[in-house]
């Protein structure tokens, strides 16, 4: 087969996909017509791939492929189980524990990243990397588990719970029966559409000549909408179909996230998160005027845009100075500046809990805030070493953690190394952020208002962009330091 068949068939499969989990066509033609005629200046995106390899010569190709030789690229026949509805579900301690527990992680792999920083600039998305390590509990030797639970924060939470949890934040995060109910009515009787600014993928491609565990793969589409795919892993397609899945998801915005396979390639699970919305208060470029920021590596010019008047959230303590911006559909991004400059200390030292504090404690204030525009671009940052510093026990060669649980035959299979790329661009109008990591595993009540406030982003300052969720209240989907923007 041709690459450019196989790239035409896997986007098929991904239209496949869309079209199960949303039957209501009126839904997909709103939001086809939303995409084509609404100008949207807010993306971030973010694809994980995490590949497992072995040692071992391939075994039996699963007998759900009839004809392997037809195409390297084929879907499971299984059939997924419903998001669960939070509100319908009711509270659940445990869920809402391990949905915690993805902030804390977010903050705990973040400032470890951030240590070695120094005077650049940094963005990761810690979010993308929970949501697959989540997935692969499920396909994890029953020893290892509560290792992984513990360096997940989720202690103590069972499998069953993890992946309620999961459901439960793709169903908040995605928000399609808001969108529904919203674009029927009164919405629809006066021509009012609706933009889903999150939407998240999940895949785990498989070699062609293995057998991916169907307990994994009913669990990963029931609770994690992942698809699971057949690809020849000593082909140059697989690397194809993996970038084409990785831009059809991120709507171009990341490509070639990788270029060759380990040819003991066995698995390679994949994320994607697309996020595109406006500011709720857009800045005006009119405003936008060329100043001086003091950069820890001495003083450069950058464009400061002007935001100022009542109605503002604020937080100031004795560290920090904070404001929100929000998005028009929910969620929103923190500018957290401290104010002894170090925003990589900051970042560092940044926990769940004071990240909390700062948005419990915030108050409506009349202000001005003086925010540089900023893109950043980080290199190819190496994961591995960090993660199994947290505790993640899926990179052992030796226990191969993963034997079993992934793939059908009993060979071994772990996680080898971990790899993220990540971009942002903040303007007037909103935020463009992709973000792509790799992983490849050889396998074997209103407050009174403040006094006015301002505040100048003239030196180094923390960014934490956030969503909504009904367990774990803002989930974080991106953080990073501007220390030159």
């Amino acid at each position: 087969m041709k690459p450019e068949d196989m790239l035409d068939e896997i986007g098929s499969i991904d239209d496949k996909l869309v079209i199960e989990a949303d039957t209501d066509s009126s839904i997909k033609k709103t939001r086809k017509s939303l995409r084509m005629t609404r100008l949207i200046t807010s993306i971030a995106a973010c694809v994980v791939i995490l590949l497992a390899a072995t040692f071992i010569i391939p075994l039996i190709l699963d007998k759900i492929i009839d004809d392997p030789s037809a195409s390297p690229i084929h879907i499971l026949p299984l059939t997924a189980r419903a998001l669960e509805a939070p509100i319908t579900a009711g509270r659940n301690i445990q869920v809402e524990v391990a949905a915690t527990g993805a902030n804390d992680f977010a903050f705990r792999l973040s400032a470890a990243l951030a240590e070695n920083v120094g005077t650049d600039n940094f963005i990761v998305s810690p979010y993308s990397v929970w949501l697959p390590l989540a997935a692969l509990v499920n396909a994890t030797e029953p020893q290892y588990k509560d290792a992984l639970l513990s360096a997940l924060s989720a202690a103590g939470v069972s499998e069953d719970d993890l992946n309620s949890a999961a459901s439960r934040m793709l169903f908040d995060l995605t928000r399609d029966i808001y969108y529904r109910e919203n674009e029927s009515g009164y919405d629809a009787e006066y021509g009012i559409t609706h933009h889903n600014p999150l939407k998240i993928a999940n895949a785990i491609f498989v070699d062609k000549n293995q057998t991916l565990n169907r307990n994994f793969a009913q669990k990963f589409l029931d609770y994690y909408r992942g698809a699971a795919i057949s690809a020849d892993f000593s082909s140059h397609e697989a690397v194809d179909a993996v970038n084409k899945w990785a831009r059809d998801n991120t709507q171009g915005l990341i490509d070639n996230i990788i270029s060759e396979f380990d040819p003991q390639t066995v698995a390679a699970i994949a994320n994607a998160i697309y996020f595109s919305d406006r500011w709720e208060w857009e800045f005006n470029p009119d405003r936008t005027a060329e100043d001086i920021f003091y950069s820890p590596n001495g003083e450069s010019t950058a464009h400061f845009m002007l935001r100022e008047g009542d109605g503002q959230m604020y937080y100031e303590d004795e560290k920090v100075q904070a404001i929100p911006l929000w998005f028009k559909t929910g969620g929103g991004m923190y500018i957290i500046l401290p104010k002894d400059g170090d925003a990589t200390g900051l970042l560092t030292s940044m926990t769940n809990d004071y990240f909390n504090s700062i948005r419990h404690n915030a108050q409506f204030a009349d202000g001005k805030l003086l925010l540089p525009r900023f893109k950043i671009e980080s290199p190819l940052m190496q994961l591995s070493d960090v993660l199994t510093a947290l505790g993640i026990p899926l990179f052992d060669e030796i226990s191969a953690p993963l034997t079993g649980g992934l793939i059908e035959e009993n060979i071994p299979v772990w996680l080898g190394s971990a790899l993220q790329k990540a971009f942002i661009n903040v303007d007037e109008e909103g935020t463009t952020a992709a973000a792509v990591t790799i992983m490849p595993a050889p396998g074997a009540g209103m407050p009174e208002p403040t006094p006015p406030f301002e505040m100048i982003c003239n030196t180094p300052f923390v960014f934490v962009l956030y969503s909504h969720t009904y367990d774990g209240g803002s989930q974080v989907l991106f953080t990073g330091i501007v220390n030159q923007p």
